[in-house]
């Protein structure tokens, strides 16, 4: 039976994404399956998984904002910029005040430029940057813009932070920041230096780490009753866009690829150019793309016959 749809799970440490679609593969017995964006071995927590027609969909989805929880580290720094790498320096004398910490991050919020480390899956030339990086080469990387949303304390539990301690951080943030250059940044600003311990995503745009399954989770429920019951329907995944329903002489058309007059259907929302297409019985049938000109119509770009 044909699966269809999305997935969030609950990313073991240790295992990379591939490793995670590579498994569920073998559960659900289905060889479309893909992440919706990597996550770091050593991070737990909410990774996006499309199964089926669905992997089709995965550019459509909003996943702009990313929430997380990370433990920052202080007196350390390494090659990684978390705890697996190698260490390039240490501050055994570090004491930071939490509130000294917290005025600091506001330098850190807001819009900003943010260069990639060397050990991330960015590819230059078609190679991978941490294949580089393993090879003892560094190359110069172009910065990339981000935003930080949110970045606040969660605790402050010791009067002083010395070496190797530090707070957990809350980050909501943008698509494609790297939180582990964060943490190295912050701890840079401090004059102590600094990485990340640990890193927990608890969201992915509307996908919550609360509504997850871990892979042992999956599997014992497949088992007894299907997957079924724990896909979201691609049509709920991409509630963000705009939905029309179809009539049956619409859905044909769309159906087979041909475009609807924007008369029939209405003008668009001014900051939506795609909208979900959708049959009476509740199911997406295709995402539209608007075209402008002279005739505008809605042209469907992806069809999940």
């Amino acid at each position: 039976m044909s699966v269809d749809g999305f997935l969030i799970i609950n990313k073991p440490m240790g295992y990379t994404s591939h490793q995670v679609v590579v498994e569920i593969r073998k559960i659900l017995h289905e060889r479309r399956v893909g992440h919706t964006g990597t996550l770091d071995p050593m991070a737990t927590g909410v990774l996006v998984i499309a199964v089926g027609s669905s992997t089709r969909l995965i550019s459509f989805l909003n996943e702009e904002k990313k929430l997380y929880r990370a433990k920052l580290v202080l007196g350390l720094t390494t090659d990684t910029q978390d705890l697996t790498g190698r260490v390039l320096s240490a501050k055994p004398e570090t004491a930071v005040d939490p509130g000294i910490i917290r005025a600091a991050l506001s330098r850190f919020s807001g819009e900003q430029e943010q260069i990639p480390p060397m050990y991330s899956a960015i590819k230059v030339q078609g190679q991978p940057l941490y294949k580089l990086a393993r090879a003892g080469k560094e190359i110069p990387r172009e910065k990339r813009k981000i935003t930080i949303f949110r970045l606040e304390l969660e605790d402050d539990l010791l009067p002083v932070y010395g070496f190797k301690e530090g707070p957990h951080l809350v980050i909501e943030c943008s698509r494609g920041t790297y939180i582990r250059t964060l943490c190295h940044e912050i701890g840079k600003y401090l004059s102590c230096g600094g990485c990340m311990g640990e890193l927990i995503r608890l969201a992915s745009g509307p996908f919550f780490l609360q509504k997850a399954l871990t892979l042992d989770q999956l599997q014992q429920t497949v088992k007894s009753r299907g997957v079924t019951e724990l896909l979201i329907p691609p049509g709920v995944a991409l509630g963000h866009l705009p939905m029309i329903l179809l009539d049956q002489d619409q859905e044909k058309k769309v159906s087979h690829g041909q475009r609807l007059n924007v008369n029939i259907l209405g003008a668009p929302l001014p900051e939506h150019k795609f909208i979900r297409g959708m049959t009476v019985d509740g199911r997406l049938l295709a995402i539209l793309k608007y075209v402008g000109g002279s005739n505008p119509y809605w042209q469907p770009v992806r069809v999940l016959n």
